[in-house]
């Protein structure tokens, strides 16, 4: 088990964390405490109020750095799943349609639903579509 587990978050935050622990049977396995955004306050199960601590002490810093490092990677991670996300399309799920096929078919229809509202002959048309591709395409839009 990790020597220390940090919470993000206050008093509920840590009460739940703890309980979690209890409820996998390693609350005395493990240590936890808490780092209270708004004013730095640190928290330790059992206790009613903060640990006293100045905002220069080192442990404090050390607590707010691994913080701040979580949330830059939590961020990093949801904004790159965003992106991805972005990237992708309908039409990458149509058998045989590539990433240059699709940009050749967004260029010159200029959105997926106007592809959606083309008929396979149109489609066809567009450069680097042969007509198995186009076939593909409009029966993914027209599927019955």
């Amino acid at each position: 088990w990790p020597d220390l587990v940090m919470i993000d978050g206050g008093k509920g935050q840590l009460s739940a964390a703890t309980e979690a622990l209890r409820e996998l049977g390693i609350e005395e396995d493990v240590n936890i405490c808490s780092l209270a955004k708004k004013q730095e306050q640190v928290y330790l199960p059992g206790l009613t109020n903060s640990i006293e601590s100045e905002k220069d002490q080192p442990a404090l810093i050390l607590l707010r750095r691994v913080r701040d490092e979580a949330h830059r990677f939590a961020i990093n991670y949801h904004r790159s799943k965003r992106a991805k996300a972005m990237k992708r399309s309908d039409l990458n799920d149509i058998p045989g349609i590539s990433s240059k096929r699709i940009n050749d078919l967004l260029l010159h229809f200029k959105s997926i639903n106007a592809i959606a509202l083309a008929s396979e002959q149109d489609i066809n048309k567009v450069k680097g579509i042969g007509p198995e591709i186009a076939s593909n395409v409009w029966r993914y839009f027209h599927p019955n």
